[in-house]
């Protein structure tokens, strides 16, 4: 590495030569013998980032069962699920923390068998552990300024495409919280917090790849104010409860205020939404009946879907004014979470015809 930098100036360097890891290893030992190799040599002020993946590896998470079980042992929720060809997909608020696809559960570059790979219940004790090992093999200090991050890829809200993100951390703030401050043109920060873990992950990342097996990055010039031993991990940057204003996705809002949670029997029982749009209007409509019909035992329906034109009629009955009237507002708020249109065409004394559309 260069003896000198530019100010402001970061360096990412691979971690290149570290073979398969089994579990049991020392990781420590491995990713700086690597970088000895590499004639690299581990400084204060540095940031070791490692895919979580060989932590798992290391600690022998791998899960022989189907995947489907390994998801729901790592599910603390369900947030949106999605059906595809033969399984289901489901984003999840993880045990390791982040709100992620599948939990995390992982079936690429596991290794030379089938099993599946968990992630470490508690990643910032990882972290932590992996952080003390590392000092101790250098003699230094806890409160040396040298950092670790695990990191883990998932897909962002609003944006296309994975990156990188802090799943683990030890020795690092996570968050550079600048309210407060004022920017270059002299006006005050009010919400600006930097998450700097996420950030040094996907530098990371840029030198890692995926299919390059290079498991972790030595991440070089970072804000010297960024260190600290007793710093909170990375679960402090998952943004859950009262704060997250996306706690379900939109389908998944709507069905749970009609009785039937993401990830439930009941869901499964009604039908998951797929995950392609392009799907014939009886499934659509079925979905929206059973979901209608989930928390009123009395009611009925007879259903008559003409997918050519791309309409249905379903003519809904109960057993009293009161149980239609709420069957009728279910179907409509059903329809909504299948991109349908709902309207009353007719209205009879136990019965109620609603038109259903595509949007």
């Amino acid at each position: 590495m260069p003896a000198h930098r530019l100010p402001g100036t970061l360096t990412v360097v691979p971690v290149t030569g570290v073979g398969e890891v089994v579990p049991g290893d020392d990781l420590a030992s491995v990713l700086l013998d690597a970088l000895a190799g590499a004639e690299v040599a581990v400084e204060p002020g540095d940031c070791l980032v490692v895919s979580s993946k060989v932590v798992s590896k290391a600690l022998g998470l791998t899960w022989t069962g189907s995947r489907e079980d390994a998801v729901a042992a790592g599910t603390v929720r369900v947030v949106a699920e999605r059906a595809g060809e033969g399984h289901v997909t489901r984003v999840v608020e993880a045990v390791a923390g982040p709100v992620m696809a599948a939990a995390g559960v992982d079936a690429s570059n596991t290794g030379p068998t089938d099993a599946l790979l968990v992630l470490p219940d508690d990643p910032d004790a990882e972290a932590a552990r992996l952080r003390g090992a590392v000092l101790d093999r250098l003699g230094l200090e806890a409160s040396a300024p040298l950092a670790v991050v695990l990191s883990d890829t998932a897909g962002r809200p609003w944006r296309a495409g994975l990156a990188d993100l802090a799943l683990g951390s030890a020795g690092l703030r996570v968050l550079d919280d600048l309210r407060g401050a004022h920017d270059h043109d002299g006006r005050l920060l009010a919400v600006t917090v930097r998450a700097v873990a996420d950030e040094v992950a996907a530098a990371a990342d840029l030198v890692k790849g995926k299919a390059d097996g290079i498991p972790a990055a030595l991440v070089r010039g970072l804000d010297a104010g960024w260190f600290a031993d007793e710093a909170p991990g990375a679960r402090s940057l998952v943004r859950t409860g009262p704060g997250d204003w996306f706690a379900l996705g939109d389908v998944e809002a709507v069905r749970a205020a009609l009785g039937v949670e993401p990830g439930s029997a009941a869901s499964t029982e009604v039908g998951v939404v797929p995950a392609r749009p392009e799907e014939d209007l009886g499934p659509r409509v079925g979905r929206v009946v059973a979901l209608a019909l989930h928390d009123v035992p009395e009611g009925s329906a007879d259903v008559g879907v003409d997918e050519a034109s791309g309409r249905a009629e379903v003519t809904l009955a109960a057993s009293d004014d009161y149980e239609l009237g709420r069957l009728v507002t279910r179907c409509e708020v059903a329809a909504h979470s299948e991109r349908l249109r709902a309207r009353v065409t007719a209205r009879g004394v136990r019965s109620v015809t609603v038109a259903l559309s595509r949007g």
